[in-house]
């Protein structure tokens, strides 16, 4: 509102300015002598006029007969009415002073008179002029405001998305490694205690780190081996993982949460303690493009849905946060599923 109200000052200021401007103009460059009483009449009463035009169809019409009722009719009923009274008023006002309004002295000394139905005209243009210009900058004044607001309803949509998009990854990834420790407790393992902990340490950073917009690269990363870790401790043997990094991640910024969906997938639904054929997770920094892709092999006999909550969770937050800035391909052969994606830090 504030804007909006800021926005029509501004306009009608520099209307009023240029008016004003004219208005100086025709009288320093006009040879004629003005007598206090045209002052008057071209001040007071022909001014005042044209700013209660003005403003009626700003302040009255166009809010009440347009925004409010939609009666478009009644607004051109209005419109031409307004230009007959104003018209009706100056003409009036003409009539009782001819000598004044309706006639002139040219620069050689001959008194010309206007007849008054030029003079009619140029009362009804001048009417017509100031209603169509306080209708333009009234619909420009709530276009500006509109877009605004529909700016901040698209901002705070998109907020809330994220925030509920983000709400279900943190409970689902506490889903599943939960599960992975609750194996590990069931089995009656020695690596249970370094699960839990390994498995605090990672909430610590979903709940108190990942809370800004924008998090370190290096963060994320530091995140996702933390991930690994923790799902090794599942394996007897360890899991099979190679994680390569190149490139400069110090400095760099993404959003957080962004990448553990893929590694997540990758254990999930892949297999995990081959040595042979191992995840892989690469991860290529370089002038500001990430580069990052997860392979796994299959495990045939998981018949989940490879993808599930996490992949459509992060492909959606990649949407609304870095629009036409990432390219996700996924293939998805018979014995392998890979995700690359690439990103415009």
């Amino acid at each position: 509102m504030k804007n909006s109200s800021r926005a029509s000052l501004i306009l009608n200021c520099i209307f009023w300015g240029v008016i004003g401007l004219l208005v100086a103009a025709s009288f320093i460059f006009s040879s004629r002598e003005h007598s206090l009483k045209e002052h008057v009449i071209d001040y007071l009463v022909f001014g005042s006029i044209n700013v209660a035009v003005f403003y009626i169809n700003y302040i009255v019409l166009i809010p009440e007969l347009i925004k409010k009722r939609k009666q478009y009719l009644w607004y051109v009923v209005c419109f031409v009415l307004l230009i007959a009274a104003s018209t009706g008023i100056k003409t009036v006002v003409a009539m009782l002073n001819p000598e004044l309004v309706l006639q002139y002295t040219s620069d050689s000394g001959t008194i010309n008179k206007i007849s008054i139905t030029n003079y009619i005209l140029s009362v009804v243009f001048i009417a017509g002029f100031f209603l169509v210009s306080s209708s333009i900058i009234k619909f420009a004044v709530d276009w500006f405001s509109n877009e605004r607001i529909q700016r901040n309803l698209e901002s705070e949509k998109k907020d809330m998305e994220l925030q509920f998009l983000k709400s279900q990854l943190n409970p689902h990834f506490l889903f599943n490694s939960l599960n992975n420790i609750y194996s590990l407790a069931y089995q009656k393992s020695d690596k249970t205690a370094d699960a839990i902990l390994k498995l605090s340490e990672i909430m610590r950073y979903m709940i108190y780190e990942s809370n800004d917009s924008w998090v370190s690269l290096d963060k994320e990363v530091e995140y996702v081996e933390s991930y690994v870790e923790l799902q090794k401790l599942r394996f007897k043997d360890g899991a099979a993982v190679e994680i390569t990094i190149n490139g400069v991640i110090d400095g760099q910024k993404i959003v957080p949460l962004i990448l553990i969906s893929f590694v997540e997938n990758a254990f999930k639904h892949g297999v995990a303690n081959d040595k042979e054929d191992p995840i892989k997770i690469n991860i290529i920094a370089n002038q500001k493009i990430l580069h990052f892709s997860v392979t796994n092999k299959k495990n045939t006999t998981n018949k989940d849905a490879i993808g599930g909550v996490g992949l459509n969770n992060v492909e959606r937050r990649l949407q609304l946060l870095y629009p036409e800035r990432y390219k996700l391909n996924i293939v998805n052969t018979p014995t392998h599923y890979t995700t690359e994606l690439m990103l415009d830090l």
